[in-house]
């Protein structure tokens, strides 16, 4: 049964388990190089040899159908995904100030983006859709979508995008592919998407070379509730819990009847769940149910973890929230709705990342490029602060190139 535990005792298990890379980038750091150096290939050797490939190329010729009821589902969150990410786009702007000063920014799309789609103990055919919609919202020309073992619906709704460039690869041999480029594999500007430990070790050690999203680790959920629907809470617990051995489920609740319906509801539904062989090694290894003294202490502790997803039962307090990947307002928000169809991105940042980013957005696939032009009474207002600055940093030339405009 899930553990139920006071605030006090429970900071040993809500200190958030540190990513162990190290060992994952050893094994990978051969695989990179020889793609760097080799091309296709070694990524043919390696699509064999890990991805069980048995063709002459990686490249997938995209095509297929999706039944019915099913491309139903797909068109309804496609909309919903791209309504969404056009309105994060960021906007070009430019504002003429009365010194002579014409400021503003431009918006321009990356050349190139590749999407990674797992594809091991659960195919993420959703993950087509929130990757490649919000690259196409941002403009990006080439969209780059690497797979190890595509799915009838994966390829489906990649067909439905329009994507082209598809490729069956996966591992770390797919995550070097895109960044360096192969014959057959052009190199990208960012990858994102989520993977196993071997592709976030990969995209760890390739960042700087590519652009990427996050390094990923185990998905998780937290949820904050002072009362409720157990069956509803316990559900949205073993929906998190259900994708990995390695997931993170908590509830943080100031009732403790709470705390017990909830977690009698996890036992039953764990008996009939499908996935329960999963769902139920995440919950004894990582899940928990925490009874604090107050709501204040519930939100400092999410706070501290930073969850990738976090319900809200109560939508007062998300003012209060100032870490998360990604918020679920109200008990009729289930952490499902977001990972499919409601709109925002489910690619999170996980293990903490939330302190400092939030989800996959069109914003990630587009540069902000800053604009100045300033007239001639514009330079020349501001060619004495500049000069001063520039000398005191002991660089001439620069005061001078303001300098120089004076005198001509």
């Amino acid at each position: 049964m899930i553990r139920i535990l006071t605030a006090r005792d429970a900071q040993s298990l809500i200190q958030r388990k540190t990513i162990r890379l190290e060992e994952a980038e050893l094994a990978v750091m051969p695989i990179l190089t020889d793609i760097r150096e080799r091309g296709d290939a070694a990524l043919l050797e390696y699509a064999r040899k890990f991805d069980r490939f048995e063709g002459e190329s990686v490249r997938v010729h995209v095509t297929g159908s999706l039944e019915p009821d099913f491309r139903r589902a797909v068109e309804l969150a496609a909309d919903n995904i791209r309504a969404y990410a056009q309105a994060q786009l960021p906007k070009e702007w430019f504002v003429d100030h009365a010194d002579g000063r014409r400021l503003g920014q431009i918006v321009r799309p990356l050349d190139a983006m590749g999407a990674y789609v797992p594809a091991g103990r659960y195919p993420l055919p959703s993950t087509v859709l929130m990757t490649v919609i919000p690259a196409q919202v941002a403009g990006v020309p080439t969209i780059c979508v690497a797979c190890p073992n595509p799915s009838v619906e994966i390829l489906g709704i990649a067909h439905l995008l329009g994507v082209t460039h598809m490729f069956r690869m996966g591992g770390a041999q797919a995550i070097a592919a895109l960044a360096y480029g192969t014959e057959t594999v052009p190199k990208v500007d960012r990858i994102v998407g989520p993977g196993n430990i071997y592709v976030a070790a990969a995209k760890k050690l390739l960042a700087g070379e590519v652009g990427i999203d996050f390094v990923a680790g185990p998905t998780e959920i937290v949820v904050i509730a002072a009362d409720g629907n157990p069956r509803w809470i316990a559900a949205d617990l073993l929906a998190q819990a259900e994708h990995d051995v390695d997931a993170s489920a908590i509830l943080l609740t100031t009732s403790r009847s709470l705390a017990e319906a909830v977690a009698v509801a996890v036992e039953e539904q764990l008996a009939s769940l499908p996935t329960a062989h999963v769902a139920r090694a995440s919950i004894d290894n990582n899940g928990a149910i925490v009874v604090t003294d107050s709501l204040d202490q519930a939100i400092e502790i999410s706070n501290a973890l930073a969850p990738e997803h976090l319900a809200l039962h109560d939508g007062s307090l998300l003012a209060r929230i100032r870490h998360a990947g990604a918020v679920f307002v109200g008990s009729s928000s289930p952490e499902a709705a977001g990972d499919y169809v409601s709109g925002p991105n489910h690619v999170l940042p996980t293990s903490g990342a939330a302190r400092v980013r939030g989800g996959l957005s069109a914003a990630d696939f587009v540069k902000v490029i800053a604009v100045q032009e300033l007239s001639r009474e514009g330079i020349r207002r501001l060619t004495p602060a500049i000069a001063k600055l520039a000398r005191a940093e002991g660089l001439e030339a620069h005061a001078r190139s303001a300098e120089v405009r004076g005198h001509d």
